[in-house]
C-alpha cells in the first residue's frame, strides 16, 4: 500500500498549480465516488519514489489529508516534457 501526506489546495486552475509547484509541491485532484472533486498537493520525494515502483498505476493509494484517510487508484500522472518531473496527478476514489 503507498500512502501519500497531503494539503489540501484552495484553489483550482493553471494558476493555482503553478504556486503550488513553486512552493515545491505537486498539485493533484481526487475525484470519483459522487463526491466533489478534492484538490490537493504531494511532496515530491514521496511522489517520485511511489512512481519508481512496479505496478503504480494499478497499486492501491492511501491519501492522507488532515488525519483522514481516502483510498484512491492513479488514474494520471502528468510529467514535464524537458525534465521529466511529475508535474500534476489525477487520482480516482475507490
Amino acid at each position: 500500500m503507498i500512502t501519500f501526506n497531503a494539503e489540501k489546495r484552495e484553489k483550482a486552475g493553471k494558476g493555482a498549480a503553478r504556486a503550488c509547484r513553486r512552493e515545491g509541491r505537486i498539485p493533484a485532484v481526487i475525484y470519483g465516488g459522487k463526491q466533489e472533486p478534492l484538490m490537493v498537493s504531494l511532496h515530491p520525494v514521496e511522489l517520485e519514489k511511489a512512481l519508481e515502483e512496479k505496478g503504480f498505476y494499478q497499486s492501491d493509494i492511501e491519501v492522507v489529508l488532515d488525519g483522514k484517510k481516502i483510498k484512491v487508484v492513479c488514474k494520471d500522472v502528468q510529467f514535464h516534457p524537458v525534465s521529466d518531473r511529475p508535474i500534476h496527478v489525477d487520482f480516482m476514489r475507490k
